[in-house]
């Protein structure tokens, strides 16, 4: 039997409470304050927007030694109707693992009965089955570790966004960059510009979060990698992960339509040793003032 929205919501918020009834502690599940109140108002008043689609993320333990695999999720508004997506992570995996373990898990999320809330299950099938891969993984980096010269590429992100102003949307970028290991830069304003720098994996798994679910006018530019013996840190042109927030062009009062100063910009740029970027991003060439 098909379901209306307002019904696939309410089950959407049951399967919440669920959860939450499972995963009590500090940490364990973690989403958006304002997600289930804006599913809530909506619920009371139809008539409005539909409200942002529900996203989350569980954290678990798995094995003896208690590994931390988190499960992200997003569900379309019309779940449990139609498929949820899911994205199992851990910085115990490598890439190809993760990439293993989350075709598994699809896989079996597609074997379900249709219809049915399946984010308990989809939990409850990652603790079970995620220890193999680990264990794997840990086999794979200790014969690395072995090796004599190890080779490592540093990756560099350059993107470019219309603007980036939304407070929910810059904590998001720093949370994700900071959990993955990341330094660059986010430039607040119009344009907004990112530059995130560290492992592929983890620059492709931040690319991939910020877009999540639909990020529009935003395309990354230019991508650089480095491959050295060693550590990539030595690579870094960045030692953190900064908040940029240059003063914009004339008074605009109120307006949030403010253009960041891109000289300033520009000479930020340079002192990163950086500064043929600036044409990559914005198709022209660069000039600092003479004053």
């Amino acid at each position: 039997m098909a379901l209306t929205v307002q019904e696939c919501l309410e089950l959407q918020l049951l399967e919440v409470e669920m959860l939450l009834s499972m995963f009590p502690k500090r940490g364990e599940f973690s989403v958006d304050a304002d997600a289930v109140p804006s599913i809530q108002r909506y619920l009371r008043n139809a008539d409005g927007a539909l409200p942002p689609q529900l996203e989350y993320c569980i954290a678990l333990d798995v094995g003896e030694a208690k590994v931390k695999v988190e499960l992200q999720v997003l569900l379309p508004h019309m779940y449990p109707q139609v498929a949820p997506q899911l994205f199992a992570r851990s910085d115990a995996l490598h890439r190809q693992q993760q990439l293993q373990l989350n075709t598994r898990l699809t896989s079996h999320i597609s074997s379900l009965d249709p219809g049915e809330l399946c984010v308990c299950e989809a939990v409850q099938w990652v603790k079970d089955n995620s220890l193999p891969f680990l264990e794997n993984s840990k086999a794979s980096s200790e014969c690395a570790a072995e090796e004599v010269r190890v080779k490592e590429t540093l990756h560099r992100m350059w993107i470019y966004s219309h603007h980036i102003y939304r407070q929910e949307l810059r904590k998001k970028i720093f949370e994700s960059a900071k959990k993955l290991n990341l330094t660059g830069f986010c430039l607040t304003g119009k344009p907004g510009v990112i530059c995130v720098e560290g492992l592929q994996e983890n620059c492709d798994e931040f690319w991939r979060v910020i877009r999540y679910p639909n990020w529009k006018h935003i395309s990354c530019k230019h991508v650089e990698n480095i491959e050295t013996e060693g550590s990539i840190d030595k690579l870094r042109l960045f030692h953190s992960f900064e908040d940029l927030q240059f003063q914009a062009h004339g008074d605009y009062g109120l307006r949030n339509d403010y253009h960041m100063d891109l000289g300033q910009f520009l000479e930020f740029l340079k002192q990163h040793q950086s500064g043929h970027v600036f044409q990559i991003l914005f198709g022209v060439e660069g000039k600092l003032s003479d004053n």
